[in-house]
């Protein structure tokens, strides 16, 4: 094992495992801090098992820490290794690269606060304990313990010139589950601590305006809701409906300009710009179904499907040789920790994607042609 190998070095490094999934990845990270390897530290750095950290990446953050006692958070950004691995993950690229560069940015730079996300950052330990540990009562724990450091006075910093490279999901059963999660979670997460970010008398009424309204709000709920119903629901109508007239600034102007914005990230994929979009109106059916999941705590509400991720698995396949084929009878059989997804009935929302992915593009391009008929 590499973690023994470097322990035998003289290295203070140990590999914890432990054998349930309860509270999930917040249940796991609540049980490591009890260690007494890690009660003896200032500071956490975390990453997921698919994030290649640089050498230099704890002499690049913590500095922030220990010159700075009033901040708890330094995150990184990430960089995708296998974005150019298909049509999806360039999408994928395209919306994480907006998020990372001007909403990370911005909450960074106005509040001093944005929401964790969840792995290549490095947090103050004490913060932690302050803010009340790690909580399993959503799927979105990082989140969750971003907001309640932030309600007790602690700043964070995100730093984008420190990046991670990890890998981005692949298939798009693995992406739905992904969205899913953090489009949920964080309604839920809402529903659950709005009362308690008003009644907050530590942070200033600007701070509690940009959570609840900015962060929360408009940013996990109302976005998500208004792609849906404007792009897939009153356009369609005004094609199908001539006497149905959208103006052409509400049309054409205003949606260009957010979505040349959004893209000004990723200059290398802006010849997707069009796929992106219709794309992205579509999974905004499937935001909304899950936002309103978490906000009604309905039945997937707690649902935790880890994200899958290939790796170099389909790329390179060891050579075996003849006797190491066959295996031995006696050898022990492993259960996984994790267990896969039960497989369920096929439901009107997965065919619904693909259906409404063709459907805009085609009510889209009768939108266009109607346009150009009428000059």
């Amino acid at each position: 094992m590499e973690c023994q190998r470097w322990k035998n070095n003289g290295v203070n490094i140990h590999h914890r495992c432990r054998d349930n999934r309860k509270g999930y990845k917040a249940g796991a990270l609540e049980q490591g801090m009890k260690h007494s390897s890690v009660r003896s530290c200032d500071y956490i750095a975390m990453f997921d098992a698919d994030f290649q950290p640089e050498s230099d990446f704890l002499m690049r953050t913590v500095p922030f820490l220990v010159h700075n006692p009033d901040i708890a958070l330094v995150q990184a950004r990430w960089k995708f290794v296998n974005a150019d691995e298909c049509l999806m993950t360039r999408i994928q690229e395209m919306s994480l690269d907006y998020h990372f560069k001007i909403e990370q940015e911005a909450g960074s730079s106005t509040c001093a606060f944005f929401g964790f996300n969840g792995t290549a950052g490095v947090w103050r330990i004490s913060a932690i304990t302050e803010a009340g540990g790690w909580k399993d009562r959503t799927t979105v724990e990082d989140m969750d313990l971003a907001v309640r450091a932030g309600l007790r006075g602690w700043k964070f910093v995100y730093v984008g010139d420190i990046k991670v490279k990890n890998e981005l999901p692949s298939t798009f059963k693995a992406y739905r589950y992904q969205q899913h999660r953090w489009s949920c979670g964080p309604a839920n997460l809402f529903k659950k601590m709005a009362m308690e970010i008003i009644r907050n008398e530590k942070v200033s009424m600007w701070k509690k305006f940009y959570v609840i309204y900015s962060f929360f709000f408009v940013g996990k709920i109302v976005a998500h809701t208004v792609t849906f119903i404007f792009y897939c629901v009153i356009i369609p109508v005004s094609v199908l409906v001539p006497e149905v007239d959208i103006p052409q600034w509400g049309v054409v102007y205003v949606p260009t300009i957010i979505t040349l914005l959004k893209a000004f990230g990723t200059p290398s994929s802006f010849h997707l710009l069009i796929l992106w979009v219709l794309f992205e109106n579509v999974m905004s059916f499937h935001r909304i179904k899950a936002a309103i999941t978490g906000l009604l705590e309905a039945g997937r509400v707690n649902e935790w499907v880890v994200t899958e991720k290939l790796g170099d698995a389909p790329k390179t396949k060891p050579a075996l040789k003849m006797e190491d084929s066959k295996k031995p009878r006696d050898a022990p059989e492993t259960k996984p920790l994790i267990d896969r997804p039960r497989k369920r009935r096929p439901r009107f929302w997965d065919g619904y994607i693909p259906t409404c992915f063709g459907a805009c593009l085609f009510l889209w391009s009768k939108l266009v042609t109607r346009e150009t008929w009428s000059y």
